[in-house]
């Protein structure tokens, strides 16, 4: 493996760049604003959700896409056909819909299928609620990445979830793949050349490996602890994201038909007025804990990512791997417009 290398790139000129390349996909200028703010969000937080998709086919149009369609639809739920639109536009549609269900009748339930590229990082969409004061929590299905503990082959998906918690001190957000590594962190070390954590994968014998391209050869993603608890936690989301959606239940790569699942809760439905109030209390009992001999500080779900994207924002400039900065450079050629 090669040692990785950065290139200080300014955050504007990234977007730039990184909206040529959507739009040289062939996306409009709507759906590109989207989807760049869907890779941004990630990016400025080091998130490896982000401009990775773009240079690995994570955005690749389907040719056989339509319009997304509602299938099924009462006053707290619907069910959204993808019909193959890129998985971001339709996750998008899902919290917006589950949302304004939420603000008229106290909860929204939505769930989305039939779509076969990454939605990407859940933080964004479920941040995007909780900033106005609701709840949110969503799971994603993906093709078979992730083998399940004791299981030398890929069974789930890498099945995120998050979570959006507002309170009276700004929202939390949660988002954890229930897999030790993503999918597009895979890619991106092979991209980068570099290893994988301990423990994060195995090869095709279940044989514990640092090597994407071991992975990529058949191996698979392991669950977040290696145990049944991660595994029966990722189980969990792939039968909410999977089957009860709609979206394929095996084979599910070639498929092309993944799942959604995304839940709006005001807090109001259950008369509790000082929520907010109560909810930050709590995240500051657990933020100001007595701390264990060499901690320096006890950091809620989101802190890190939110303080990585503060301190590149205020720089204006953000690190991006060198060999994704050239290949994202030359994907932008494509664009004319």
């Amino acid at each position: 493996m090669t040692t990785t290398r950065a290139t200080m790139v300014p955050i504007e000129e990234l977007k730039t760049t990184t909206t040529k390349a959507i739009r040289g996909i062939g996306y409009n200028e709507k759906d590109a604003k989207v989807i760049l703010d869907v890779l941004m969000y990630a990016q400025l937080r080091g998130n490896n959700q982000g401009i990775i998709k773009v240079t690995t086919n994570g955005l690749a149009m389907a040719p056989d896409a339509e319009p997304m369609v509602v299938t099924h639809e009462t006053k707290l739920s619907a069910a959204i056909d993808g019909k193959k639109t890129q998985g971001m536009l339709v996750l998008a549609e899902a919290t917006r819909v589950a949302h304004e269900k939420a603000k008229e009748h106290g909860f929204g339930i939505v769930g989305t299928c039939n779509t076969s590229t990454s939605t990407g990082a859940l933080g964004y969409y479920c941040k995007s609620v909780a900033d106005q004061g609701m709840i949110s929590i969503c799971f994603a299905q993906s093709p078979e990445f992730v083998a399940p503990a004791g299981s030398s082959k890929a069974i789930f998906g890498t099945n995120p979830i998050g979570v959006g918690i507002p309170s009276s001190e700004g929202a939390m957000v949660l988002d954890m793949a229930t897999s030790a590594y993503s999918w597009f962190g895979v890619l991106e070390a092979k991209t980068a050349g570099r290893e994988l954590p301990d423990g994060a994968a195995q090869d095709k014998n279940g044989v514990l490996t640092k090597d994407p391209n071991e992975v990529l050869d058949g191996g698979a993603i392991r669950t977040f602890d290696g145990g049944y608890k991660s595994s029966n936690l990722a189980l969990v989301i792939e039968l909410l994201a999977g089957p009860l959606v709609g979206a394929a239940i095996e084979g599910k790569l070639a498929a092309k038909n993944w799942g959604n699942l995304i839940m709006v809760i005001d807090p109001k439905m259950l008369g509790q007025a000082d929520f907010e109030k109560n909810a930050a209390f709590v995240m500051n009992r657990v933020r100001n804990a007595p701390k264990q001999p060499g901690v320096d500080a006890i950091n809620l779900p989101g802190e890190r990512g939110d303080a990585i994207a503060k301190a590149n924002e205020a720089k204006g400039e953000i690190d991006v791997e060198t060999n994704l900065w050239n290949n994202l450079k030359k994907a932008a050629e494509a664009f004319s417009g």
